[in-house]
């Protein structure tokens, strides 16, 4: 694993954690001996092995014979003869002549040199071939997890002992980090990759190799990536990228999957207990390998003991008590010296046994050996010392100190520890009180890998206004402020002097709350999922807050919407590529609150684009939602593009962005987004004011208040109508089965074929004026009015052909194109195109009384209307889409995951 790279001062020395490693220089300049490297002799027993000198990256290295094909981490060529070198942690293999060149840290130190730990997001993995980042094997048939934020997969039993170094995506409270440095990541790159430096392949399908920076996504070797600049421009996307910088959360108490808004249901995977055995190297070719060879369960603390969790470490039958310790430490990723810890026995009816510890390191000489069958449980534990040695980092990161080393005893306090450090690091000693020391633990609780995890942090003292900002939804709709308070104070007691509702969105039954209390924000939080108001489940996220101040200059942040339900399990494919291309801060599940959550977030960016992924009817909700706020957006008409997971997609298809998503590569995806051309759509209003008609056609009162629904393609009545309606009553019955495209148009033929017989004279049934003039209508069955020029997976419904009675249809020309069908053959003739439509009017305001109830769909969500007047008007403003160029892309060399490799200068320049 490859240290994070962020916001770490140039020329300062990492920042290791407070283990208890020994003969390091006081400025922590260098790293400590790894695990059993230059402390004793190879000891000459089956499996005896050359180990190699020291090394200041933690790897334990040992000279091993290869019996197959095996290739170098460092260079990802071919190891040539029967000689490798292997580290007895992290399983990293090397040539001879490599070792001198490697710069990949052990798994066992990776924690150690990151500067600001950042926990990960786990979810399942994918089925594609991916390395494991801490025992680097191959994931294919294991259970593995995947980071939703970072490139980051693990071993489902590895996932604990991951180091905590995703990427930081927003600044926490108060505190304000350098987000220009690139964020490297180790190996799992796209084949095709070429190095920034010599632009040689840099990629590999053998091992984990090769270096990315998560954030730009340029792409080195192991050797080469230290010689790029740390500054990261954010790479071809830096224009659509919420930086960072920009976004302020203000995160203690809540997860980072809240913060995050990942659903639960894409994280239907624990971490796993890490009970599986740690092979410690290649499997022995020797067939009484297990004659010699037992198992130990070992435990590193109280807390894995409640909850079961532990590693099987395999030693030899007979071998020396330090040798036992050390692999114990290499099973748990902790890179300190056996020295300092001992083996306790464990049993499930007498707990730990305290005063009959046995085979303690101490034992004169080191003379006793593991034999005759000990114990199965063992706990490790650490061996009380007299003093320790803490790393304490400053929290302000442009120090040109990483972090300064001080011994504290039994008498050391606080303010003798401040004291000294802050001596160190030239700060002045009267002015104590303006800061403060503290610790971040990550890792196992009450374990000796938290303990080894643990960081001290001297930062300044100063007062941050906690300002945690909830949004809730699923309230009644179409209250006031007072009432919403009310409400939330009868279901939730909210506490009004801690909590302010800083927005209401009446129409969607939703109110943005800020809290100063991180308490309450939780406890309002958790109770909120728990709570229904009249039946209806509420909602609650934690908002970010953009700093539009922070922006960067020119730049336009891309807001994405994806619906993970739409395209099968395209939808999550695609959600999980947005997060890890661009901030997850600015990618929403639809089906987390809908689109108003990300409108509220963006309501201060001065410019933004969207970008929705779904059907036709996902991009109409998106655009509903934003008509009904845009008065509270600083950008009122932002530009729309679609990324098409619905069955028709004839909005996308109009829009160049193809009849359905296939898979393509969500980088490529989004260059295409920033090279769309801004067009105009008209959007209509539709009036259902459904009225009981008398036999005589009189009206007789109100059947149901007036429906007014918003139309974006297409509105349809009759045969059209009932067709949609059918497949819909489908869907709702079993809809597991209605997972892909090709499976939901075989049910609309199904259900197309079974109304061949009926016939229909929907001519007598209906009433037509167009702009104020009545329109004789022909014998049809059923009766379309289009906004576009794509209906029924895009077919032209209204033709090429030019016609001297109507104007040539756009869909920024303000009219409706009304079109007729005569059945279900003439429908799938215009589908075939061996047909169009019956032609029949154009207007930009409609009237249709209809004198019986009827089957009718707006933008494919059908139902069946009550007789009464339809009226179809403009709606408001045009809205602004984006329409993918015809211009041919400048082809890149390579793949197009290669060109994410183009150094920054040439992106520049091609632009």
């Amino acid at each position: 694993m490859a240290d994070s790279g962020r916001a770490k001062p140039p020329g300062a020395a990492e920042c290791p954690g407070s283990g208890r490693r020994r003969g390091e220089s006081p400025g922590g300049s260098s790293f400590s001996s790894s695990p059993g490297s230059g402390r004793r002799k190879a000891p000459q027993s089956p499996g005896s092995r050359s180990k190699q000198p020291a090394s200041n990256l933690g790897h334990s290295l040992r000279r091993v014979t290869l019996t197959k094909p095996t290739f170098c981490h460092h260079c990802s060529d071919f190891i040539w003869g029967l000689v490798g070198y292997l580290c007895e942690v992290c399983n990293f293999m090397s040539h001879e002549k490599c070792l001198k060149h490697v710069r990949t840290v052990c798994s066992c130190m990776a924690a150690s040199v990151v500067r600001v730990p950042v926990a990960h997001c786990f979810g399942p993995a994918s089925q594609k071939k991916r390395f494991c980042c801490v025992c680097r094997k191959n994931l294919e048939g294991t259970a593995a997890l995947r980071c939703e934020v970072c490139e980051l997969h693990v071993h489902s039993d590895c996932a604990p002992f991951s180091c905590s170094d995703c990427r930081l995506c927003h600044q926490d409270g108060g505190q304000e980090y350098d987000m220009y440095h690139h964020h490297w990541r180790e190996g799992n790159i796209a084949s095709g990759a070429r190095c920034e430096i010599c632009r040689r392949a840099c990629s590999s399908s053998d091992v984990l190799s090769g270096m990315r920076c998560e954030w730009c996504g340029i792409t080195a070797h192991a050797s080469c990536y230290v010689i790029i600049p740390p500054e990261c421009s954010l790479g071809r996307l830096r224009s659509m990228i919420l930086h960072p910088s920009s976004v302020r959360v203000c995160s203690r108490n809540f997860s980072k999957m809240h913060c995050y808004r990942i659903s639960e249901s894409s994280q239907q995977c624990e971490l796993g207990n890490p009970g599986g055995e740690k092979r410690l190297g290649p499997p022995r070719k020797t067939p009484t390998a297990t004659e010699w060879k037992q198992t130990l369960k070992v435990f590193d603390g109280d807390d894995a003991v409640k909850r079961n969790q532990f590693r099987l470490v395999s030693i030899p039958r007979i071998t020396k008590n330090e040798e036992v310790v050390e692999a114990a430490l290499r099973a748990f990723y902790i890179p300190d010296e056996p020295q300092d810890y001992e083996l306790q026995i464990h049993t499930q009816q007498q707990g730990l046994l305290t005063d009959d510890i046995i085979n303690r390191n101490g034992t004169p000489d080191n003379k006793a050996v593991f034999k005759d069958s000990p114990p199965e449980a063992w706990l490790l534990r650490a061996k009380p010392q007299e003093a320790e040695l803490l790393k304490i980092c400053a929290g302000w990161l442009r120090s040109g100190i990483a972090y300064i080393s001080i011994t504290v005893g039994k008498s050391s306090t606080v303010d003798s520890v401040l004291k000294e450090v802050l001596i160190q690091l030239g700060k002045q000693v009267t002015v104590l009180h303006l800061y403060l020391l503290i610790n971040t633990i990550t890792g196992i609780h009450i374990s000796l890998r938290q303990m080894n995890q643990t960081r001290f942090y001297v930062v300044e003292n100063q007062n941050r206004v906690v300002q945690v900002e909830l949004l809730l939804g699923g309230l009644p709709q179409n209250l006031n402020t007072e009432e919403y308070t009310q409400l939330l104070q009868q279901h939730l007691e909210i506490k009004s002097h801690l909590v302010t509702i800083s927005q209401v969105y009446a129409g969607q039954g939703a109110v943005a709350l800020q809290i100063s209390c991180f308490s309450e924000a939780e406890r309002i939080y958790m109770l909120a999922r728990d709570t229904s108001i009249n039946g209806k489940q509420l909602t609650c996220l934690v908002i970010p807050e953009i700093m539009k101040s922070k922006l960067i200059q020119g730049c336009s942040p891309l807001l994405v919407f994806v619906n993970p339900k739409s395209g099968g399990l395209k939808g999550r494919e695609i959600l999980y590529g947005f997060r890890k291309l661009l901030n997850p801060h600015q990618v929403f599940e639809l089906t987390s609150g809908g689109p108003l959550p990300g409108l509220h977030t963006f309501r201060e960016v001065p410019h933004f684009r969207m970008l929705v992924c779904g059907g036709d009817g996902t991009v109409g909700w998106v655009l509903g939602v934003l008509e009904a706020i845009r008065h509270k957006l600083s950008c009122p008409e932002p530009a729309i593009s679609i990324v098409p997971l619905g069955t028709g997609n004839d909005l996308a298809r109009v829009l160049r962005w193809g009849a359905g998503y296939s898979g393509d590569d969500p980088y490529n995806v989004l260059v295409s987004v920033s090279e769309a051309d801004e067009v105009e759509m008209d959007r209509w209003t539709i009036l259902f004011d459904a009225q009981e008609m008398n036999e005589d056609g009189t009206q007789n009162g109100f059947l149901e208040p007036p429906k007014i629904v918003q139309m974006n393609n297409y509105f349809g009545l009759g045969i059209d109508a009932e067709l949609s309606l059918d497949f819909h009553h489908a869907r709702e019955e079993e809809p597991g089965k209605f997972n892909s495209r090709f499976h939901n148009k075989g049910v609309y033929v199904k259900v197309g074929l079974q109304k061949l017989s009926h016939t229909r004279n929907l001519h007598k049934d209906l009433k037509l004026e167009v702009d104020k003039q009545d329109i004789e209508l022909p014998s049809i069955e059923g009766l379309i009015f289009l906004n576009i020029p794509s209906w029924g997976s895009g077919a032209d419904l209204w033709g090429s052909d030019s016609d001297s009675r109507f104007e040539k249809p756009r869909i920024d020309d303000g009219m409706l194109e009304v079109v007729g069908v005569t059945g279900v053959v003439h429908m799938g003739q215009v589908q075939s195109g061996l047909r169009s439509g019956i032609r029949i009017a154009q207007g930009s305001y409609i009237r249709i009384t209809v004198t019986k109830p009827i089957p009718v769909q707006v933008d494919g969500e059908p139902w069946i209307q009550a007789p009464g007047q339809i009226i179809i008007s403009a709606a408001g403003p045009k809205v602004h889409m984006l329409k993918k160029s015809k211009t041919k892309q400048k082809k890149q060399s390579g793949s197009v995951k290669e060109g994410r490799s183009e150094s920054p200068a040439r992106e520049d320049g091609a632009n």
